[in-house]
C-alpha cells in the first residue's frame, strides 16, 4: 500500500469536523481569532462569482445548533449548523451584477465575509491535459496575457488531488482571482479563451472553475454509483475494501490482475517458481537507456525480479517496501502475493505480517509504460526494505533481473490509481464542489480512453448524468470537445482508437438534448498531443454555448450528417447545420470518405459536393455496410461550410437503428 493509501485508510475512518473548514484561509481576520466562529466554505471567497437567475446553494461551518445569519446584498437568511458542523442556505435568484458582500455571522457578530462577489455565469472546465494546458503554452501567449485584464472574468483552479472516497471539502487551498496578466498565464487556455470570446456579446460576469488532470481517464472522474451502473462492480468492491483491509484489497486486486494475465499468457512471472528466462538489468535507469535495441523506443510491459536473503529477525521486522520512482504503472508482488500497485509517485508499500520469511524471498515488479521513458530508476537508496525501527535494508542494485512481457496490450490499473483508477479524482476534485451553482460544463477528455473507445459512449453519457445529479441540475449543459487530430497522417483506411472515440463522443452528445459538440479535427498537431491552437477551440466552444445555452439560432458546430441514401451507383449523405453551402478545401473532391463492406474492410471512395449533400460513387452490387469520414488518428479531410467550420468525423451504418441526428 502506498503512503497515500496509508493516509486514505485514516481518512476513511471519518474526517474530523475541523477538516470541513477547508484549507483556504479566512476572508476576514475575525475567524482566525474566535473559536467556533462561523465560516464560509472555501469556494465562497473574495472575488467569487455566483450563478445568476436561479437559487444558489451556499454553505460553510459553525458550531452545531448555533443560530446564524447569512447576508448577501439585500438578502438575509437564517441558518443553523447541523450536528456535523455544516450549515447550508439557498440564496434567492439574483440577476447578473455586483460587486456584493457575502457574509455569515452569529449573534455575537463573529463571522466570515467574502468581498467583491459578482453574480453571473459559472462554468466548470474539466478533463485531461488539453483542458489543463495553460495560456502561456499556447499561440500568441504574450499578447493574449498582456491584454487579459478583465474584472468581469474570475478564475479559480482546483489543485490536483485524489482519494478513494468522496470528500466533503477541497483539501488544498483555492481562491478566486480576477483575470489579468498576473493570473491568466497559468490558467486553462481552452477555458479562458471560451469565456473571452463569449464576453464579446454576453456582457455578464464569468466565473471559471478549472479542475483537470493530464493523462486521466474518464472513469476516475465518475462516482461509484455511476461506475456500478457501467459494470465496474468487481473493481469497485476492491476499492471499497481498501479503507478497512488494505492488505486484503491489494491481494484481491492482485488476483484480478493475475486473472487478466492468465487469459492472455500461459506463464506466471510473479511466481517465485517462475523459470524465466531472466536477464540481468544493465542499470537502474529507464530501460530506453540500457543499450538494448529492442527497448530503445519501447512502450509496453517489462518484468523485474530480485531474489534476496533475509534473516528471521529482518523478515519479522520489515514493515514496508520502498521502490522509489517508477514510470509509469506498476504491479508488485512479494513471494507471489500482491502487495502494491500504483500509477504515479515514489512507491512505498506496506507489507502485511508474514509477507517475508527467513531465507530466500522473491520480489517481482511488473512495469507498464505507455509514453516516453519507462522502468525503475532513481537513487539506489530509494529502493529498500523499511524495518519497524526505521532502518532501511538496501535492495541490491546488482541483483535485479528482467524479462520483456509476452502480452502486448496494457494491463488493468488498480482502482485506487490517481489518473487510471475509479472515482479517485472526482472524489477529491469534483465532489467537494457540489452543489455549487453552475451555468454549464466544458469537458475535454478522451485521449486516455482510446484503448477502449467503443465503451466511451456509455461512460460519457454516465458522466454527464452523474454530474447533473451531483450539482442538483438535471438540465446542466455540457460542451464536449471532440478529440483533435494527432499522429502520423493516415495513408490508408484502417482501425483507429481515436476515430472510434470521436464517434462515441458524437453519438453520446447527439443523444443528449443538453449537450453540444465542439469539433476540433482540424486544430490538432501531428507531432504534439497538446496542440497550441486554443484560441479557435475557445471560439468553437463559445459558439456551441451560444446555441445550447443562450438560444442563438446559429449552428453549434460544423456540418453534420442527417441521412444516408443509396441509389443505383452512388450513396448520398445529406448534411444539416450548414452555414451557406458545403465546400471543399484544396480541390473539387471530398477527401477522407470511405466505403466499408464489413468491419475494417474499407476503401477510400470518390466523393463530390452536390448542394447540401455529398455524393459517393458506389458501383452497383458493391456491398456497403457503412460509410466513414475522417476516420483515422490524424485523417486528411476537407469538407466544411462557408463559415469555415469543418464537418466532423462520423461513421454511418446501413440501416442504422440508432442514427445520431
Amino acid at each position: 500500500m502506498s503512503a497515500r493509501a496509508c493516509r486514505w485508510t485514516a481518512l476513511a475512518a471519518g474526517l474530523s469536523l475541523t477538516a470541513l473548514l477547508g484549507p483556504a484561509g479566512p476572508a476576514s481576520g475575525q475567524v482566525a481569532d474566535i473559536p467556533d466562529a462561523p465560516r464560509l466554505g472555501a469556494l465562497f471567497s473574495d472575488h467569487a462569482v455566483l450563478q445568476r437567475d436561479r437559487p444558489v446553494p451556499v454553505w460553510g461551518t459553525g458550531a452545531p445548533g448555533r443560530p446564524l445569519t447569512v447576508t448577501f446584498g439585500p438578502h438575509r437568511l437564517a441558518a443553523t449548523a447541523g450536528p456535523d458542523g455544516v450549515w447550508r442556505v439557498r440564496l434567492p435568484a439574483s440577476p447578473a451584477g455586483g460587486p456584493y458582500r457575502l457574509s455569515v455571522s452569529d449573534a455575537a457578530g463573529h463571522g466570515d465575509t467574502a468581498e467583491n462577489v459578482l453574480v453571473g455565469d459559472v462554468w466548470l472546465c474539466s478533463g485531461q491535459s488539453n483542458m489543463e494546458l495553460p495560456v502561456n503554452r499556447t499561440l500568441n501567449a504574450p499578447s493574449v496575457i498582456g491584454a487579459s485584464a478583465d474584472d468581469g472574468v474570475r478564475l479559480l483552479t482546483v489543485a490536483k488531488d485524489f482519494d478513494p472516497a468522496p470528500q466533503a471539502v477541497l483539501r488544498r487551498p483555492v481562491s478566486w482571482a480576477p483575470a489579468g496578466p498576473a493570473t491568466v498565464g497559468d490558467f486553462s487556455a481552452a477555458c479562458y479563451h471560451f469565456a473571452r470570446d463569449l464576453r464579446r456579446d454576453h456582457d455578464v460576469p464569468m466565473g471559471l472553475i478549472h479542475a483537470s488532470w493530464g493523462g486521466s481517464n474518464i472513469e476516475t472522474w465518475m462516482s461509484a454509483g455511476a461506475l456500478e451502473a457501467a459494470g465496474e462492480g468487481d473493481r469497485l468492491a476492491v476499492l471499497a475494501r481498501l479503507a478497512t483491509d488494505p492488505a486484503g484489497a491489494q491481494a484481491a486486486w492482485g488476483r484480478q490482475w493475475e486473472g487478466w494475465w492468465r487469459d492472455r499468457a500461459p506463464d506466471a512471472p510473479w511466481s517465485p517458481d517462475d523459470a524465466g528466462p531472466w536477464t540481468p538489468v544493465p542499470a537502474m535507469v529507464p530501460w530506453e537507456r540500457w543499450g538494448v535495441p529492442a527497448l530503445a523506443a519501447y512502450n509496453g510491459m517489462v518484468w523485474y525480479r530480485l531474489d534476496l536473503e533475509l534473516t528471521a529477525a529482518q523478515a519479522a521486522a520489515a514493515v514496508a517496501l520502498s521502490l522509489g520512482p517508477i514510470d509509469e504503472a506498476d504491479q508488485t508482488w512479494v513471494n507471489g502475493v500482491a502487495v502494491g500497485a500504483s500509477g504515479s509517485g515514489d512507491r512505498l508499500y506496506a507489507l502485511p505480517r508474514g509477507a517475508l520469511r527467513a531465507g530466500r524471498n522473491t520480489l517481482v515488479v511488473n512495469v507498464h509504460d505507455s509514453w516516453e521513458v519507462g522502468g525503475l530508476y532513481g537513487p539506489p537508496e530509494g529502493r529498500a526494505l523499511v524495518l519497524a525501527d526505521g532502518t532501511r535494508l538496501p535492495l541490491d542494485p546488482a541483483g535485479w533481473r528482467y524479462r520483456t512481457a509476452s502480452v502486448a496490450e496494457g494491463p488493468p490499473r488498480a482502482p485506487w490509481s490517481s489518473t487510471s483508477g475509479l472515482t479517485t479524482i472526482g472524489n477529491a476534485m469534483i465532489a467537494p464542489l457540489q452543489p455549487y451553482g453552475l451555468r454549464g460544463v466544458l469537458w475535454y477528455q478522451g485521449e486516455s480512453n482510446t484503448g477502449a473507445a467503443r465503451r466511451y459512449r456509455d461512460l460519457l453519457t454516465g458522466l454527464m448524468a452523474d454530474w447533473r445529479r451531483g450539482f442538483a441540475a438535471p438540465d446542466l449543459p455540457f460542451l464536449v470537445v471532440q478529440l483533435a487530430n494527432f499522429g502520423p497522417p493516415a495513408t490508408a483506411p484502417g482501425p483507429s482508437g481515436w476515430a472510434e472515440l470521436r464517434e462515441s463522443q458524437r453519438r453520446a452528445v447527439a443523444a443528449d438534448p443538453h449537450a453540444a459538440l465542439a469539433v476540433a479535427i482540424d486544430l490538432g498537431d501531428a507531432w504534439d498531443i497538446h496542440p497550441a491552437q486554443k484560441q479557435e477551440l475557445g471560439r468553437r466552444l463559445a459558439r456551441a454555448a451560444r446555441r445550447l445555452v443562450y438560444g442563438d439560432p446559429a449552428p453549434p458546430s460544423g456540418p453534420r450528417p442527417l441521412s444516408v441514401r443509396r441509389d443505383a451507383d452512388a450513396i448520398h449523405i445529406r448534411f444539416g447545420d450548414v452555414v451557406g453551402r458545403l465546400v471543399t478545401r484544396g480541390g473539387d473532391s471530398v477527401l477522407g470518405m470511405e466505403l466499408c463492406a464489413a468491419e475494417e474492410r474499407c476503401r477510400y471512395a470518390t466523393a463530390v459536393v452536390e448542394g447540401d449533400t455529398v455524393r459517393i460513387a458506389a458501383p452497383p452490387g458493391e456491398p456497403v455496410a457503412s460509410v466513414r469520414y475522417c476516420w483515422a488518428d490524424n485523417p486528411l479531410c476537407n469538407l466544411q461550410d462557408e463559415s469555415g467550420l469543418p464537418a466532423g468525423p462520423f461513421r454511418e451504418l446501413s440501416g442504422d437503428p440508432d442514427p445520431p441526428v
